[in-house]
């Protein structure tokens, strides 16, 4: 009985996770299901009203809260904006003659909408690979796994990504000191997408020197430059001013030089596109924006209560804390993102209890690599998915069996994941 009762705080850990997973499969939406964890999570730990509602209103005022909110949303507003305004098929229009390659040309469309992190973004560059195989042996199914991958290779790496600002965010790290750590996930991703999917014995691909020679004419280099404008100024003007401001104002948060260049990449897009105002108006009363907005406040909802309740002590106590935090590490961001299908979810879920279990059990030391591996198991389940939005509309858009076409991506999904095990070993 002492034995079942010791591992009570697992239990109840077990029970808000699962609660939150049945919401999302519910489909309630992933904020209102991790703000439903949150209240569960108060009431096993006898929390109070007062006491949830006090840490509820902490984390809601808290600077890192307000400022990924901003971020978010200005991420939100640019990639919409060169969606709608036709300015992310402009890029891809003037790159497409530089690329003579049809390897290439298959894979680097849907990569480069992969650096636009819009919702279902793999429906944007599907059209493009339909284009790039004209004329070659490439099955729908290979269609569905190249587009469906490569779109999504940049993920653990790019500033962009939301997950990858709330990770660094709920770690406590600047974001390019969280990528200096993550960014071997993209060099596995591409690697194992070109062993899986894309090498000669895989991919004949006869015809290709046809296609090859039918390229289309290159565009000049100014073109492509006026055209990338608002993703040159993100990427550039956030390590410009995070660096900047770093040295000059070291008390200023690093997320301020974010929100700088971001707000200055829309302003790019703006000018750039005649009725940028309408569209961006739109843009922010939408009910996907208001909704990513919601989940980031019940994502650091759930962190302070998680906080508050003590339970974090409790689980650091179980097994000497090393049972609670593999399973906290692995089981628990592989399931949230397999289940749900979404980055935010499984980084929200999974890393405030990673990062408070690190710090009880006093391993502080080696919180990259917890932090690291919990992001690679995440993704992992979120690429087996077979609910990833990208992996669905993918299959609709290409009229392929979505079993078919699920049974070639869960393969190189959980090599990914033991390539991620391996790394976290190499980190501790």
């Amino acid at each position: 009985m002492d034995f079942l009762y010791n591992l009570l705080p697992l239990f109840k850990i077990l029970f808000v996770f699962i609660s939150m997973l049945a919401g999302i499969r519910l489909r309630l939406g992933v904020g209102p299901s991790i703000l439903l964890g949150s209240i569960i999570l108060a009431l096993l730990t006898s929390m109070g009203v007062t006491s949830f509602l006090t840490a509820s209103g902490a984390a809601l005022a808290d600077q890192k809260t307000l400022f990924l909110a901003v971020i978010v949303a200005l991420i939100m507003v640019l990639s919409g904006l060169l969606e709608r305004t036709g300015q992310a098929g402009r890029i891809m229009n003037s790159l497409t003659g530089y690329l003579k390659s049809p390897r290439l040309r298959l894979v680097f469309f849907p990569a480069l909408i992969g650096l636009l992190p819009m919702p279902g973004g793999a429906i944007f560059s599907a059209p493009m690979i339909q284009e790039a195989a004209n004329g070659l042996d490439v099955s729908g199914k290979d269609k569905v796994v190249i587009n469906y991958w490569f779109r999504h290779v940049w993920e653990l790496t790019w500033p962009l990504y939301p997950g990858m600002i709330l990770g660094s965010a709920l770690s406590g790290m600047s974001i390019f000191e969280f990528i200096s750590y993550t960014f071997p996930g993209a060099v596995a991703c591409i690697v194992l997408g070109y062993l899986f999917f894309l090498r000669p014995s895989v991919l004949p691909m006869t015809g290709s020197t046809t296609v090859a020679e039918n390229t289309t004419a290159k565009t000049g280099v100014k073109k492509i430059l006026i055209e990338g404008l608002p993703l040159i100024t993100a990427i550039v003007g956030a390590l410009f001013f995070e660096g900047t401001l770093a040295a000059l104002f070291p008390g200023i948060p690093f997320e301020t030089g974010i929100v700088i260049a971001l707000f200055a990449a829309v302003c790019c897009a703006i000018f750039a596109n005649p009725g940028s105002f309408k569209i961006t108006r739109e843009l922010l009363v939408e009910k996907r924006f208001l909704n990513m907005i919601f989940m980031i406040l019940c994502v650091f909802i759930f962190k302070d209560i998680l906080g508050a309740s003590g339970l974090i002590d409790d689980l650091s106590q179980l097994a000497g804390g090393g049972a609670a935090l593999i399973a906290a590490a692995v089981l628990v961001p592989f399931l949230v993102g397999f289940i749900s299908g979404i980055t935010l979810a499984y980084v929200g879920a999974s890393m405030p209890l990673v990062v408070g279990l690190v710090h009880a059990t006093g391993l502080s030391h080696q919180l990259h690599a917890w932090v690291i591996l919990c992001m690679f198991s995440g993704f992992s389940g979120l690429m087996a998915s077979p609910l990833h939005i990208c992996f669905l509309l993918t299959c609709e858009y290409f009229k392929v069996d979505m079993y078919s076409a699920w049974k070639r991506v869960a393969i190189p999904s959980l090599m990914l994941m033991l390539l991620g095990v391996a790394y976290f070993l190499i980190l501790l």
